[in-house]
């Protein structure tokens, strides 16, 4: 019985030692496997690290029984990023005595900002199940750092405020009077002027209102009577004019009647009067209305025409109730709407501001003008808080949250962010608007949520804004493309975006990202024809013609660059985006 012990205990001794054997000449026989890594150096995109390895072991290496599996570690700032094991065994490459075991896998690993420096690490394992014995390689490096150009945007913080609604421009407004004539006459009755509509005219002209156009449309009847006198309604438009003259006389217009224009526009031989009267009349039926609008819209003359209805079983009633208000000259007189000055409306607003007079001296309208009126934030600020307390409008809120917004850009002060977010979640809470939730996506932005952000923006653009604004939406949300890494997409946003530098410099970037080289380089040289501080669009352009090989077009642009900004001198020694130049004697001196 002790020898049978012995014995089994030999045999699972040298078993242990044959497989030792086999360990180790899988770790020795991995010195000569291949690992080839794409991109190299490592690239972001998004917010993610992703990469191919293509790992191919030597011939003959795979033993029965045995795994090899090849481990991927990044390293960086004494942390480490630990990848799923990648397996060889026998059974998986049937002909692993005659061709290379080869594997291809992808990798993605989610970025923090100390990743940038560090190391892409391989190490192999050969392992017995069975015991669970292995053998462990050494380390190999195959890729360092991650290059971040895709974080090379700019940053779109946007302050987009809501239409005031008010026009400063010169506006018209319509008077219309129609006067009513007897059948073929182009007398001007006294019972017409004396009458409301003519007492109402005679007071509008009374008021001496500063007139643009005065346009007379003179019309008749079309029956025999009327229509015979082809000059029948150019007469009545005469009329009209002629007691317009007299009326202006009487109210002294002096120089002011040289200023009008008086437009005469006879009528002659149109059904169109007969057919909107029609459509409201009632005093016959709907079957006699169509047999009425047959013979108008068909064929034959004018004078035809007025026959054929004149046979009509309800021409009588039509003929009474209808024709006398054929007989007209309708008056439109345009006039001159009456507004404060652009002085008279800032001075007022800065009363309301001192509190001096109430907010309803100017309308909801010229309050929010008025704001557009002062290049101070602060008294821009003054005057939309008292349109929040006045009119508490989704508007009123949105406008006073882009002013924080940017007093926050400009005075570099951020606690003035979480003011504007507050006002513009009370403007959506009033109105869901394409405004606020621009101005927000921009926020959710600059603070690093991008989902939030993306949701936002996204929804902006299904509020029906403006074209303008639709630009505006459309610069934000192609820079939260970029740093999602749809470069595609953001192109394709970016194309129907306001052409600012910050979004052609965006273009640009998500250009270089897409491969799109020659291109990035003729964009980044468009903003340069615009923008003076113009340092980082030099460094993507060199960036974008080191990719394509042309080195000295590269050093040429990091010079300009670094001359702009002696900060980026630093940046571009540890860019692994100039690997391939970096021993250049010209680049070196650059960076000096």
């Amino acid at each position: 019985m002790t020898q049978k012990i012995n014995f089994i205990c030999t045999v699972l001794i040298g078993t242990a030692i044959l497989s030792g054997c086999s360990l180790s000449q899988m770790i020795k026989m991995s010195e000569q496997q291949e690992m080839i890594i794409v991109p190299s150096p490592l690239e972001l995109h998004g917010d993610d690290v992703v990469f191919d390895m293509s790992a191919k072991v030597p011939v003959k290496m795979l033993k029965k029984g045995k795994v090899y599996t090849v481990n991927t570690i990044y390293e960086y700032g004494g942390k480490e990023h630990a990848f799923d094991g990648v397996e060889f065994t026998r059974e998986q490459y049937p002909n692993f005595d005659t061709v290379e075991p080869q594997s291809t896998t992808n990798f993605s690993m989610p970025y923090d900002e100390a990743m940038k420096f560090g190391t892409l690490n391989v190490q192999g394992v050969a392992s017995n199940p069975k015991n669970s014995s292995e053998k462990i390689s050494a380390k190999f490096e195959v890729a360092q750092g991650v290059i971040t150009t895709a974080r090379l945007y700019q940053n779109i913080v946007y302050a987009a405020y809501a239409p005031h609604g008010y026009n400063n421009q010169e506006e018209l407004i319509p008077t219309n009077i129609d006067f009513f004539f007897l059948q073929g006459s182009a007398v001007l009755r006294t019972s017409e002027k004396r009458s409301d509509r003519g007492q109402g005219f005679d007071a509008f002209l009374a008021e001496k209102n500063a007139t643009r156009t005065v346009t007379i449309t003179g019309t008749h009847s079309p029956e025999g009577a009327e229509r015979v006198n082809t000059g029948l309604s150019q007469d009545r438009a005469e009329a009209i004019k002629k007691y317009y003259d007299s009326q202006m006389r009487k109210y002294d217009y002096q120089g002011m009647a040289d200023e009008i224009n008086f437009i005469l526009k006879p009528v002659v031989e149109n059904w169109q009067e007969l057919k909107a009267l029609l459509a409201d009349y009632d005093g016959i039926s709907d079957s006699e209305k169509a047999e009425i609008r047959n013979v108008v819209d068909g064929s034959g003359s004018f004078e035809e025409k007025e026959d054929q209805l004149h046979k009509l079983s309800a021409y009588r009633k039509v003929f009474k109730d209808l024709y006398p208000k054929l007989r007209t000259a309708q008056t439109e007189v345009l006039t001159v709407m009456d507004k404060k000055s652009d002085p008279e409306i800032a001075a007022l607003a800065r009363q309301i501001n001192a509190g001096s007079v109430s907010a309803d001296t100017l309308s909801d309208q010229e309050l929010g003008y008025a704001a557009t009126l002062t290049p101070s934030l602060a008294e821009k600020e003054k005057i939309y808080l008292a349109a929040t307390k006045k009119n508490d409008s989704w508007a009123s809120h949105n406008n006073l949250g882009a002013v924080y917004m940017e007093m926050a850009i400009k005075k570099k002060d951020w606690d003035m962010v979480a003011k504007a977010e507050t006002q513009f979640d009370i403007a959506n809470r009033k109105m869901n608007n394409a405004y606020s939730n621009t101005n927000l996506a921009a926020i959710y932005f600059a603070q690093g949520n991008i989902e939030k952000a993306d949701e936002t923006i996204s929804k902006a653009l299904t509020q029906s804004p403006s074209n303008e604004l639709s630009a505006e939406i459309n610069g934000v949300k192609g820079v939260i493309e970029i740093r999602q890494g749809k470069y595609d997409v953001a192109l394709q946003t970016l194309s129907n975006a306001k052409t600012t530098t910050q979004n052609l410099h965006n273009k640009g970037l998500a250009q270089l990202m897409n491969h799109d080289h020659v291109d990035a380089i003729a964009t980044f040289a468009e903003v340069d024809k615009r923008d003076d501080d113009d340092a980082l669009d030099h460094y993507l352009s060199a960036i974008a013609a080191t990719r394509l090989g042309d080195y000295e077009q590269g050093v040429e642009l990091i010079s300009k660059a670094v001359k702009e900004d002696a900060s980026l001198k630093e940046k571009a020694a540890n860019d692994l985006e100039f690997l391939s130049i970096r021993s250049n004697s010209e680049f070196v001196n650059a960076l000096k």
